[in-house]
């Protein structure tokens, strides 16, 4: 349990023991297009087809955000911190490989 002022579940592991809560479409998440992509992040190229621009990327993010829910109880995501992050695997979007990707230093010139 979470002590606080109030006492909240924790959400269960994984998804047959957690539940989902609902989103609005305008707050801000983890998963958005500007955090996902932040500055400074690895670039990748499969060595394989030559992709640069399309791979499946699983990344494991530990965040803090504030919850706010509206008076009919849905949920925004405001003040969203990532606290840690891991990329697990990455994998060709065009040929499937996973085993020939390279990661390409920042500011180097991409390879033709």
């Amino acid at each position: 349990m979470i002590a606080n002022r109030c006492s909240v579940p924790q959400l269960g592991a994984g998804r047959a023991g957690g539940y989902r809560v609902g989103v609005t479409a305008d707050a801000p998440t983890t998963d958005t297009p500007d955090t996902a992509a932040a500055p400074g992040s690895s670039r990748y190229r499969c060595v394989a087809c030559g992709n640069l621009t399309r791979f499946d990327v699983v990344t494991v993010r530990r965040t803090k955000a504030f919850h706010h829910y509206s008076v009919g109880g849905d949920l925004a995501l405001e003040e969203v911190e990532v606290l840690d992050e891991t990329v697990e695997e990455v994998s060709c979007r065009w040929c499937g490989h996973g085993n020939a990707i390279e990661i390409l230093e920042p500011g180097a010139p991409v390879p033709e």
